[in-house]
């Protein structure tokens, strides 16, 4: 039989297990998105506001790599899921050490890319004027760390798969300790100024790396670390890649949209719009932190009934977490609508950063409270293993709505044309999400076990 945590899984009831699943991930992931916010107030402070553009540009280009290990970790948490739901213990095994494999050898060889490439890597992704330099600078070291992350990023996913979210929660908390503590002793105290930014970050993914893998060598965990199960097999490897793919095109997306974006807002806004959009980006990430817990949450829930079979706890899944994600959601809209003065001036001093970036940022964020379904919607498809349904709503807000929007907008209304895209592409995405996701509900979650 399944073990008792992940059992759980397909027992116990919805909404008490949804909470218990994505409370931790949501501190988790608070704590990471307070540690990104602390950074970019720390880097803001002491080193200035080119700082914050430098790791605006670096940041998508660092995470596209390391997000080969996000992709192959979400992509065989899913099927891990489902095979625990179906008592298949000796597939989980070999999955997640087909994942292993993939994710450290991938990641080396990208980051081999990087490196020898490193010029025109940050050209591409907006290093322009005064922002090149402190953009080199963070660049060259962090390289060197990735494949660190890409393995955390893999091991995070299975970590919630087995039904162990307070081990995964750990690991976000840790690093993000970790990094701030870091921030303040290279920069402020030792004055390394954007070296010791990227060296703080490279001890983060080294102690979420080593937690993580203790966590598989431990008594904690149901999946060991087996060399028997590195050998890659052509069968698993297929099924975790087109499931993978699904996070890995998000990502990629999400990187081709940074391109864009940074030229785009030094375009039209210079410097100072690509530094009001790292703080913008900042806040998405910490702000969003409890509906992506949900969104979390929900995840292993989903994979591990709709493998046992149990469609009427799958249905009822989805509702409780896009009613408890779109309460969350109001909540977040609240604070930002009412208070974008005071979150900007806790980044910068600068004047016209203190002018201009509030106003952006309620309309960045004025769709917020339909988000819910957004995410919900694309993570069930995945979570079942449906991945070309879930790719293309994946990709429908950056790919389909958002970067068109962008390359548009800003010919007729400037830099607000930037802005005002963010809660068109969310109106549309989510509409889209909802149309597809109730349609799958209707004919597919029908026989209850």
């Amino acid at each position: 039989m399944a073990h008792k945590a992940s059992a759980e899984l397909g027992n116990a009831p919805i909404g008490k297990l949804l909470i218990s699943q994505a409370l931790p991930a949501s501190i988790g992931i608070l704590v990471m998105s307070l540690n990104m916010v602390v950074d970019t107030i720390f880097v803001g402070q002491w080193i200035g506001p080119m700082a914050i553009a430098g790791i605006t540009v670096v940041v998508p280009l660092t995470f596209l790599i390391a997000s080969i290990g996000m992709a192959i970790g979400v992509g065989g948490a899913s099927i891990i899921s489902r095979a625990l739901g179906s008592d298949d213990q000796d597939k989980a095994q070999r999955v997640f050490g087909n994942q292993i494999v993939m994710s450290f050898g991938l990641s080396v060889f990208f980051v081999i890319v990087g490196l020898i490439f490193k010029e025109e890597a940050l050209a591409l992704f907006g290093a322009n004027g005064k922002i090149l330099g402190p953009a080199e600078i963070y660049y060259s070291i962090i390289m060197y760390c990735i494949p660190f992350l890409a393995l955390c990023m893999t091991g995070n996913p299975v970590v919630r798969a087995e039904g162990k979210p307070k081990f995964a929660m750990i690991a976000l908390i840790l690093p993000a300790i970790g990094n701030i503590f870091c921030d303040y002793l290279f920069i402020n105290v030792l004055g390394y100024g954007m070296a010791g930014a990227a060296w703080a970050t490279c001890i983060s993914y080294f102690i979420c790396f080593v937690f993580i893998y203790w966590f598989f060598f431990s008594k904690h965990s149901e999946l060991k670390i087996r060399l028997k199960c590195f050998k890659l097999e052509r069968k698993i490897v297929k099924e975790i890649t087109e499931l993978g793919g699904v996070t890995l095109a998000r990502q990629g997306m999400v990187s081709i949209l940074s391109i864009i974006l940074n030229h785009t807002l030094f375009m039209y806004g210079g410097e100072t719009s690509v530094t009001m959009y790292g703080i913008i980006s900042r806040m998405l990430m910490f702000a969003l932190f409890p509906v992506m817990g949900i969104s979390q949450g929900f995840l292993p829930i989903a994979g591990f009934n709709y493998g046992a079979g149990k469609y009427q706890r799958v249905r009822e899944s989805i509702n409780i977490s896009i009613k408890y994600g779109t309460g969350l959601a109001l909540a977040i809209f609240a604070i930002i609508m009412f208070f974008p003065e005071q979150i900007v001036s806790v980044f910068t001093d600068d004047e016209v950063i203190l002018r201009d970036t509030p106003s952006a940022l309620r309309w960045v964020f004025l769709v917020t409270p339909l988000i819910a379904v957004q995410m919900i919607g694309s993570g069930y498809f995945q979570a079942i293993g449906k991945a070309i349904p879930a790719l293309l709503l994946t990709l429908t807000k950056q790919g389909f709505f958002l970067i068109p929007l962008i390359l548009i907008l800003p010919q007729y209304f400037g830099i607000f044309g930037v802005w005002v895209a963010f809660p068109i592409a969310d109106l549309l995405s989510t509409i889209l999400t909802g149309f597809y996701l109730n349609r799958e509900v209707k004919r597919n979650l029908k026989t209850a076990l």
